[in-house]
């Protein structure tokens, strides 16, 4: 009997935790065919989540739970979780309920035609609508810009063959993107169409820095655009300094008595202009440098605290 592994990471989801848990098994047990486990891998909850967690864990077997010591991101936490499933083949879900899980059995009907990979995309979101149309823009710009395959609104809800999962174990990346890696690494993929639902219930976690971490390490790890970008801006203020001094000595040949005004409100400017820009290009390039810098350090991906329902 195949052994179907469910991941979901958690942090501050006491309002879902104990619903997640009963709609995923409620989900497997329409499926006897499949021996399961579930797994809940906390990212050093504040709230009650943990408790919860703990009596789940004592009433089901088959669930499991890792407590993180530490918050350690949104990236490292359930690319880690993934790492310590057990089946023959891993579905990530999110604990807020914004990835379906009426998905699973689709998602297990495409992995046993064959598929290793099966990513749920979404097509639309009950979600607020200008942050969908943002991340439509962003996930638009990484794939034009990105050396490797980049799948538009996937968010890392969907299903891993065990194959995939021995090569994250193997990679021993400190800074893993499941989205990118899917994209650069994995095998033929079939992508699943979904509309994201409204979070169930408490508040998300996700802000504007989460989301400009989430930004800045796909950039830095999966395209050259900041380089580029220092590149051509630097060519462009050489080539606009020379021809503010060809307008100046014009200006000079034409008025000399407008050349004060007109050259000092042109070199303000100018410096301005110039200042902002190296400011902008000396930020994205620490971007490109720190994240060097996290790889090269190749500290762990999480520090366990505890684990729940291990004893095997």
């Amino acid at each position: 009997m195949k052994k179907v592994s469910i991941m979901v990471p958690c942090y501050n989801e006491e309002e879902n935790v104990v619903p997640m848990s009963q709609a995923l098994v409620a989900q497997m047990e329409k499926l006897p065919q499949y021996d399961y486990e579930i797994l809940f891998i906390d990212n050093c909850s504040t709230d009650n989540t943990r408790v919860l967690l703990r009596g789940i864990c004592a009433q089901n077997k088959k669930i499991r739970a890792i407590f993180n010591s530490r918050n350690f991101g949104q990236f490292n936490s359930p690319y880690y979780g993934i790492t310590q499933t057990s089946g023959d083949c891993t579905i990530s879900v999110c604990c807020d309920f914004q990835d379906p899980v009426e998905l699973i059995p689709t998602f297990l009907e495409e992995w046993e035609k064959g598929y290793k990979i099966v990513c749920g995309v979404k097509t639309s979101s009950k979600e607020n609508k200008l942050v969908y149309t943002l991340r439509s823009i962003y996930y638009k710009l990484i794939k034009k810009m990105s050396r490797a395959e980049m799948i538009e609104h996937f968010t890392g809800f969907g299903l891993y063959d065990r194959s995939f999962v021995d090569v994250l174990r193997k990679l021993g990346d400190p800074t893993p993107f499941i989205r990118g890696i899917v994209g650069e690494l994995g095998p033929k993929y079939k992508t699943i169409e979904y509309e994201q639902p409204k979070r169930r219930a408490g508040k998300t976690s996700n802000n504007f820095y989460s989301l400009y971490d989430a930004a800045m390490l796909s950039f830095t790890s999966y395209t050259k655009i900041g380089l580029r970008l220092a590149v051509f801006g630097g060519g462009f203020m050489c080539a606009g300094s020379v021809l503010a001094s060809i307008i100046c000595l014009i200006l000079k040949a034409i008025s000399p008595e407008t050349l004060f005004l007109t050259g000092t409100a042109a070199i303000i400017l100018t410096l301005l202009f110039c200042t902002g820009l190296v400011l902008f290009f000396i930020g994205f390039l620490g971007e490109y440098i720190m994240n060097m810098n996290i790889r090269l350090m190749n500290r762990p991906l999480v520090v366990e605290e505890e684990r729940l329902n291990f004893e095997d």
